[in-house]
């Protein structure tokens, strides 16, 4: 144990970390940047290649710099092969998503990592897991699928959860720098492992869990937490709005007592952490006949807020447009971040279309989604997203937006009126313009 940090300096204990995405980039990186020997594995033909071209994680600071060094200096190896990577790799962490639809949780790639583990495990090699997980799910899923290959846990080999706490934009500096790290061992052999392990890339030390279904938890909470928060604000909000009161003002006079930590709300909650972290727990508490009433209520509230944000925003409008246009401004989920999964942007969308409006779209980040209809204009270029834009609709609080004034929209049509799910915009600078915002009458 007192050896790890130089075993893995010194690259004699090569690490693998099964998908290279969001999560595990970071995490690959983090390792790189300790003088790990990395080998990176994940099925996308595409994002390897990006990986190589030096084009990957643009917006992750220093990622797509460290694995072109890393590659160079053939410190990262990149493949598609999992089973020969679990073959020459003696710490296996697994970084690919867990995903929620159709009301139904997809394991597939938790399996599929864990199997290509399998067929290459060895005697002492430790295997990591760091996606968000329904608890059990570790010990009643990944353990079975490891032990067909004949090996037994802490007899044979280390099985660790560390649940990945990153923020898209900041990922890096998450795991080096902000926070301690999560760590839940199988039992005492596993969690010592995992502790030495984690210590090495995390400046804030290492919290231990005493269970691996208590750590499980604790990552889920951490994010239904802010669920749970994010849909009193945005109740109040929409209290505020009928009662002549500007929910903002309120907030940060509230906020200014110590025990108040009323959030922002707005058109709704993305990504694959917040909105899906509620249904993992609502979906193990069935299993037991149980209820988490508060969790559903606010995943109801939090889903609804896109169709609560449009039929505000169409009361600007009044029925009166002749030619209905709406130019939407951000599909990413969250501002500043490339990733549109789960946005809900894609409901105020599917609204708007519903009530026979011609829809265009503006990101700064993003100009292909294969999730949108085709006839609909997605585009980097504003100006085009909004000619002749009967409403603008702000649907994500990318910081760009705070900068837009009304010459911004200057070939949008008469009067401008623009709805402002973020409260982004500097209403200084809408003084000829109908500008209508999220909690305010």
């Amino acid at each position: 144990m007192q050896n790890l940090d130089s075993l893995i300096r010194n690259q004699k204990m090569i690490i693998s970390v099964y998908g290279l995405g969001n999560v595990g980039g970071p995490i690959a990186a983090a390792w790189l940047r300790k003088g790990a020997k990395v080998i990176g594995i994940d099925i996308s033909d595409k994002l390897l290649s990006e990986i190589r071209s030096s084009t990957s994680h643009i917006k992750e600071p220093f990622v797509s710099d460290t694995f072109t060094k890393s590659l160079k200096d053939r410190q990262l190896i990149l493949t598609t092969n999992g089973i020969d990577a679990s073959k020459n790799s003696h710490v296996k962490i697994i970084a690919v998503p867990v995903a929620f639809s159709n009301k139904k949780i997809n394991f597939n790639a938790l399996i599929s990592a864990t199997k290509n583990i399998t067929a290459g495990i060895k005697k002492g090699d430790a295997v990591v897991i760091c996606p968000s997980l329904p608890p059990g799910t570790t010990e009643k899923i990944v353990l079975p699928i490891i032990e067909k290959s004949g090996l037994k846990v802490e007899r044979d080999f280390y099985l660790i959860y560390n649940p990945e706490r990153i923020f898209e934009g900041r990922a890096l500096q998450d795991i080096e720098e902000n926070y301690p790290a999560i760590v839940a061992g199988f039992s005492k052999k596993s969690l010592k492992f995992g502790e030495s392990l984690l210590k090495i890339i995390s400046k804030k030390g290492v919290l231990t869990i005493s269970s691996i279904s208590t750590a499980e938890a604790e990552k889920l909470f951490e994010g239904i937490y802010r669920d749970v928060n994010i849909a009193i604000a945005n109740e109040l909000a929409i209290f505020c709005q009928s009662n002549n009161i500007d929910y903002w003002e309120a907030r940060k006079a509230a906020n200014s007592q110590p025990y108040c930590h009323l959030h922002y709300p707005g058109t709704g909650v993305g990504g694959l952490c917040i909105p899906v972290y509620p249904r993992f727990i609502i979906n193990s508490a069935k299993k037991t006949g149980k209820h988490m009433h508060m969790i559903e209520s606010a995943r109801k509230m939090n889903d609804n807020m896109p169709i609560q944000c449009v039929n505000d925003a169409l009361k600007l409008v009044k029925n009166n447009a002749s030619k209905k246009k709406i130019a939407i401004l951000g599909l990413g989920f969250r501002g500043d971040v490339t990733d549109s999964r789960l946005s809900p942007t894609y409901t105020v969308v599917k609204e708007f279309i519903k009530k026979g409006w011609s829809v265009s779209i503006h990101d700064p980040f993003i100009d292909m989604d294969e999730q949108l209809p085709k006839n609909i204009l997605l585009s980097k270029n504003l100006y085009s997203v909004v000619e002749n834009a009967t409403l603008i609709f702000i649907s994500t609080d990318h910081k760009i937006y705070s900068k837009l004034d009304e010459k911004s929209f200057k070939n949008a049509k008469k009067p401008l009126l623009v709805f402002d799910g973020r409260n982004i915009l500097d209403k200084s600078k809408f003084k000829n313009s109908v500008v209508y915002t999220v909690g305010m009458s």
